[in-house]
């Protein structure tokens, strides 16, 4: 009898040693459902980042791996979708902003706010670092093929950005401080009924990018866009 328990007992025993080890790793597995403060859940990865965190349920951390891009090049390069995205489905009509930190190493490396409808109708609000190495406001909407702008260009590695949708129509933001915001850009998307809004980081030639999230803000109800509030 107590032979045909060992095998058992010997299972058991490599399940709680797994466990505790899960235990002991914050943020072991890209889909165990993290949660920020004022987000509708539940928030889940789509491509998995390098590394990953969350301060106090408020201040989100992703570092993207080498090589990774989100883009459909108007130029007809094969589109490259491999960004660690954490993503949530937002209200009908919504405004989410956040303070963005970049740390920049490579040019392309950026942060950045997201929205996705489908593999080939998506948009990303990025603060990245261009092609003569100054961080900018780049704007990217994609119905099969990527519009990408180039806007505003920014003194230091942080900046505030902000997305905001009412109806059909969709507001891109930008602000130095917080307070005073500048419109990048507007446009749709269509009919959204399966959206998702989150945030992502990228590093298209470089050997990974770290963006920081902060001062995460989400509100749930429909805003004069061209106020932003």
């Amino acid at each position: 009898m107590r032979k045909k328990m060992r095998p058992v007992l010997r299972l058991a025993a490599i399940m709680l040693t797994a466990l505790a080890v899960a235990a002991q790793t914050p943020n072991a597995a890209p889909n165990n459902f993290p949660a920020i403060q004022g987000l509708p859940g539940p928030l889940t990865w789509q491509h998995a980042p390098a590394s990953w965190k969350i301060d106090n349920n408020q201040t989100l951390s992703i570092t993207a791996g080498k090589g990774t891009d989100w883009f459909a090049s108007p130029m007809g390069d094969e589109p490259t979708d491999n960004t660690p995205r954490l993503l949530f489905k937002p209200a009908e009509d919504f405004v989410l902003s956040a303070k963005v930190t970049v740390g920049f190493q490579s040019q392309w490396d950026s942060g950045a706010l997201v929205l996705y409808v489908n593999d080939t109708v998506w948009a990303k609000l990025c603060f990245e670092m261009t092609i003569e190495k100054q961080p900018t406001i780049v704007s990217v909407v994609t119905r099969g093929l990527s519009d990408d702008n180039n806007s505003i260009a920014i003194k230091g590695s942080a900046v505030y950005l902000k997305v905001a949708k009412a109806g059909q129509a969709i507001f891109f933001y930008a602000s130095e401080d917080g307070h005073k915001w500048t419109i990048i850009r507007a446009f749709s998307l269509g009919a959204t009924p399966n959206l998702r809004a989150g945030f992502s980081s990228q590093s298209p030639v470089g050997d990974g990018c770290t963006s920081v999230f902060s001062d995460i803000r989400y509100i749930s109800k429909r805003v004069d866009l061209w106020a932003g509030q």
